[in-house]
């Protein structure tokens, strides 16, 4: 066996074409090509070589450090001079991510502090207000209450404990039956349709009901390949390959659609406001096919 049968022998395993690994692991297929053909240089530089290998086998689900360690005597080795550059110039995916989120953060914590500042001075303004009020111009609330109630006279007293008034009627007396509210309609989401692509991927359209809210998320156990994008098919979470334990989550409420696109989707749950979705294609079309998971009201007519 070689590096370039193992390959292509685990890419077939998995039902992938050039186009999927492509889509998958962002490497340009004529790479990937190479890479199969065993063809290294066309690879600008041997470091590249390497970690295009890798990405090629963790994406059809081979060992990478085994498979390099191998198959050592095939692959051409690395110089110090290209690991130092590549690291000098290639930003780790972890820290683009910390910088994103804190971006996002930043403008709501300035808007809170400055929410903050306007009730601190709102209540300093009216203390020194009470403050500087003259105690002749404040309001006896307690006398002008008396006042309005004034002490009846003892004719009218005797008046009232003869009639009899003020007693208990029987419709008084009567308790109130409690008024039973109408349970709250639970969320529910309706396959509308599913249809299987031109490139292979397979679309299930899926329109939410009795819900106001569109919050994604997707737990990922496994590789798997993972996007998400609006109406007019921009991205509104990067595709990526994540790992198992990670987790992509986006509010498509204000937009009212959500196309999740899967690689891998045996490897990870969609859930939709916490409750999850399940697939309507079996595992083996999951596992070979691209799955478009598409999430809309169902009032809207958006465009798919």
């Amino acid at each position: 066996m070689s590096l370039v049968l193992d390959s292509k022998e685990a890419k077939l395993s998995k039902g992938y074409s050039l186009d999927d690994l492509q889509e998958i692991t962002k490497i340009q297929k004529r790479y990937l090509v190479g890479i199969e053909e065993g063809n290294y240089s066309i690879v600008p530089g041997t470091f590249y070589v390497r970690a295009f290998i890798k990405q090629y086998a963790e994406a059809v689900g081979l060992k990478s450090e085994e498979l390099l360690e191998q198959y050592k005597n095939e692959v051409p080795s690395t110089t110090p001079e290209e690991v130092t550059q590549s690291v000098t110039y290639t930003p780790t995916r972890r820290n683009s991510r910390s910088s994103g989120k804190m971006m996002e953060t930043a403008p709501k914590i300035i808007v809170a502090l400055f929410i903050i500042v306007i009730i601190a001075v709102i209540w300093f303004l009216y203390s020194q207000k009470v403050q500087n009020t003259p105690e002749d111009e404040q309001v006896d609330e307690t006398q002008f209450e008396y006042d309005q109630k004034p002490t009846p006279t003892p004719n009218e007293n005797d008046e009232t404990s003869g009639s009899g008034e003020g007693e208990a009627t029987d419709e008084e007396t009567d308790t109130e039956e409690p008024v039973e509210e109408e349970p709250a309609e639970e969320q529910s989401i309706t396959v509308s349709e599913t249809r299987t692509e031109a490139d292979g991927s397979i679309t299930t359209v899926n329109e939410l009901s009795n819900t106001e809210t569109l919050n994604i998320k997707v737990v990922v156990s496994g590789d798997t390949w993972v996007g998400i994008q609006d109406a007019n098919r921009a991205e509104q979470i990067t595709a990526d390959v994540y790992r198992a334990g990670d987790e992509v989550t986006f509010d498509a409420t204000a937009n009212g659609y959500a196309r999740i696109r899967l690689g891998n989707a045996n490897n990870a749950k969609i859930f939709i406001n916490d409750i999850e979705v399940p697939y309507t294609t079996n595992p083996q079309e999951r596992g070979k096919s691209v799955q478009n998971m598409i999430f809309k009201f169902a009032e809207e007519a958006t465009q798919e």
